[in-house]
């Protein structure tokens, strides 16, 4: 099953690099976007998801990766919840 790897800069300009264990991620993602905090997490949730939930369909159970990067990118996020309008930008990709 192809991974890949993205990159976010949260409101803060840290940077920390994602781990999805499918490409589904492009199709709830665009590099070099920006997104208000709810809806990037929105949408990283239903990626993730999927992502676990075809790893499960092929192997038999879901891919705790998938689970723990959610976990972290909810746990990053929940810092920035009381900021005004916080952004999140989605700035690149990789294989």
């Amino acid at each position: 099953m192809p991974e890949m790897h993205f990159v976010v800069r949260w409101p803060d300009d840290t940077r920390t690099t994602c781990y999805s264990p499918s490409l589904v991620i492009g199709d709830h993602l665009a590099p070099a976007t920006s997104y208000p905090l709810p809806e990037f997490l929105a949408r990283v949730r239903i990626a993730l998801r999927i992502a676990s939930e075809r790893v499960e369909a092929k192997y038999g159970m879901p891919c705790v990766r998938a689970i723990d990067q959610l976990a972290s990118i909810e746990a990053t996020a929940a810092t920035f919840a009381g900021e005004p309008a916080p952004t999140v930008t989605v700035e690149s990709f990789a294989a």
